[in-house]
């Protein structure tokens, strides 16, 4: 098949998404399908290029050069609404690629419903996170606790706390309308968890979808040459932690866990400082900062086990599959994706979120029982083999082989509207 990925970031701007996708291209292409991914521009890097087997292609918006409006110059995030040099761009590769199904990740979906709207090729949108219908995409209301649903009022109340008044408005009205055509034009939703089907109102409405989970390559757990930045470790036993060290991850709930336990291994932080990432932490809380993806796999492989007690209902937490199949199990909240992935007591343990009395206390129970331990971290380890890509790409593959039909139609009105070469 042809196979168009659309992401609105992709290497060698790194996250959790952005590795998805790529890892999926990859894993497509290794499968004898022609891939191509279609993402925005990035200082320094060529408009098209070869990443091992997929051409990747980087199209220009408009709102992507106005850097004002992003919070993160170096992370422009696609509008939920139609940008029209985008929507241009996608149009332009897809009479160049002749795609059999589009697969989108994100926001840049709103870009490419206009040309679906004339009867493009079929598309799928992967929902990596709750932005179908929560315009910050992370379903917390004002930061604080669990979002019970989209209210107008409410929403733009909320938005406003995080984006401005204008650009909450702009982003949550045009997040609403986007994502009424989308329910209505999408072939297939893929939310990554069951939480994101339900939060996103995929259980009650009648937009065809099926939960498929995100996916760790098969050699995962395989070590590259170990990083300078490895030797930085504790040379014992530590509890590792993997993320953005933010208040929504539950940093501040670990911090103070962690300072609650008897005999208690030092606390290990690879990640990213948010501007709500405590100033101090106690002196045997080793903070790493953000790594390689290669030592952060030797990190976990060293670790005695993970911890992520998110607050917030995060989607599928691609960093749980990657300490399983290190051979680790994790402490993590029960919230969001988590039980998707962790069995309790039988691969991990799950604590209510933004307790540290609770999970101080299962911290406290794998330090002390050796013999639980090595028995989630077993029962972990066989676990994984159903969230490597051999099991999952070969679902996502079954979804393209029942939404692809011949598109004749829908292409020929694509190059009526103007065929140019591919930006």
């Amino acid at each position: 098949m042809r196979i168009l990925l659309l992401s609105q970031f992709y290497p060698p701007v790194i996250g959790g998404e952005e590795r998805h996708v790529r890892n999926l291209g990859a894993a497509l292409a290794q499968r004898g399908h022609h891939v191509a991914v279609g993402t925005s521009v990035h200082p320094g890097s060529p408009d098209t290029e070869m990443d091992g087997q997929v051409r990747v292609h980087r199209l220009r918006g408009t709102l992507q050069r106005l850097s004002g409006l992003h919070a993160d110059a170096e992370r422009p995030h696609a509008p939920p609404f139609p940008d029209p040099e985008l929507a241009l761009a996608l149009r332009r590769l897809i009479v160049a690629e002749q795609p059999d199904v589009v697969h989108a990740h994100n926001w840049i979906y709103a870009s490419l419903l206009p040309l679906k709207a004339l009867g493009g090729p079929p598309l799928v949108i992967t929902m990596h996170d709750y932005g179908l219908s929560c315009a910050k995409k992370n379903f917390m209301h004002l930061g604080q606790q669990l979002c019970g649903g989209p209210i107008p009022a409410k929403c733009l109340t909320c938005a406003g706390r995080h984006y401005g008044a204008v650009k909450a408005a702009a982003t949550t009205l045009g997040n609403w309308a986007t994502g009424f055509a989308a329910r209505r034009m999408v072939d297939r939703f893929i939310p990554v968890s069951h939480a994101v089907a339900r939060h996103t109102g995929l259980v009650e409405g009648s937009a065809p979808y099926e939960v498929i989970p995100n996916f760790v390559p098969d050699d995962v757990g395989v070590l590259a040459a170990e990083e300078a930045c490895v030797r930085e470790l504790p040379e014992g036993e530590f509890i590792l932690f993997v993320g953005d060290m933010m208040r929504l991850k539950g940093i501040h709930v670990l911090a103070e866990a962690h300072s609650q336990l008897e005999r208690a291994p030092p606390l290990v932080l690879i990640g990213r400082r948010a501007p709500d990432t405590p100033a101090v932490f106690a002196s045997n809380v080793r903070v790493m900062g953000t790594w390689p993806h290669s030592a952060i796999m030797h990190a976990w492989r060293r670790s005695l086990f993970g911890v992520l007690p998110s607050v917030g209902p995060e989607a599928c937490a691609t960093v749980v599959m990657e300490a399983m199949a290190s051979g680790k199990t994790v402490v993590a909240s029960d919230i969001g994706g988590m039980p998707d992935l962790i069995d309790p007591d039988e691969t991990g343990l799950l604590v209510p979120p933004g307790n540290a009395a609770a999970l101080a206390a299962a911290l406290q129970r794998l330090i002390d029982d050796r013999a639980l331990l090595g028995r989630l971290a077993a029962a972990a380890t066989a676990r994984v083999k159903g969230l490597k890509a051999t099991a999952v790409v070969s679902r996502i593959e079954q979804v393209y082989q029942e939404v692809a039909r011949p598109s004749v139609n829908g292409m020929r009105a694509l190059e009526a509207a103007g065929e140019v070469p591919c930006p």
